[in-house]
């Protein structure tokens, strides 16, 4: 039996080439409703009236909602931070590119000219059963990033900035934690500033582990 996307997408997607149009711009609008509403509450109407495209093109171009959703979270991946660069992966000690990375998550989280908090760190949390393979695709990006925080701690404990009995997996999943707090916070008006005051509790903890260096005499 076909579920009801199936069938709205065979019922509206008619042959021959859509009208042009720029795919990162109407991506982008289709990006903020997913972001503002969640994926089961963005109708393929909401997406289309902020698309400024006809269902047979949103078909045509993106093949299926979900399809649409994936490419609007790697775009959403892909935006600009306030702080240019990968923090995660510059030459600075743990504590630093942490303290760096969730800086720009509360100047992303709270910034006025898009949706508030962040699109994968609670998204589709909970949704209708036949959207469960969306829901699995979320949490695996999110385990990505879990995955990212254990390696760049694992790398401060081999580079000797980070104690070597720290626990690299717990760490992470605090740190992931925070980011998922400071959007839910975020989603519910909390400022940048307000952020900003998490983010010093979550330094303080990473600087229990931190390993100082050794005073030369």
């Amino acid at each position: 039996m076909k579920n009801s996307e199936e069938t709205e997408k065979s019922t509206h997607r008619k042959r021959g080439r859509p009208p042009a149009f720029d795919r990162e711009t109407v991506l982008a609008a289709a990006r903020d409703t997913f972001w503002k509403h969640g994926y089961d509450g963005s109708s393929i109407a909401d997406l289309t009236a902020a698309m400024g495209i006809t269902p047979q093109s949103l078909y045509a171009a993106f093949s299926s909602k979900a399809d649409l959703y994936r490419e609007a979270l790697e775009q959403y991946r892909r935006m600009p931070r306030p702080e240019p660069g990968n923090p995660l992966q510059e030459a600075v000690d743990s504590v630093t590119a942490f303290d760096r990375f969730l800086r720009n998550a509360a100047g992303i989280f709270t910034a006025p000219e898009h949706p508030k908090g962040c699109m994968i760190s609670t998204a589709v949390l909970n949704c209708a059963e036949e959207n469960e393979p969306i829901a699995h695709h979320v949490a695996s990006m999110r385990l990505q990033t879990l995955e990212i925080f254990k390696a760049r701690i694992e790398r401060g404990i081999a580079e000797g900035d980070m104690r070597p009995d720290a626990n690299a997996r717990s760490l992470a999943r605090f740190l992931g934690a925070i980011v998922q707090g400071m959007s839910v916070q975020a989603r519910d008006g909390a400022t940048r500033e307000e952020l900003l005051e998490i983010i010093a509790h979550a330094r303080s903890e990473l600087m229990r582990h931190r390993l100082e260096p050794v005073a030369v005499k």
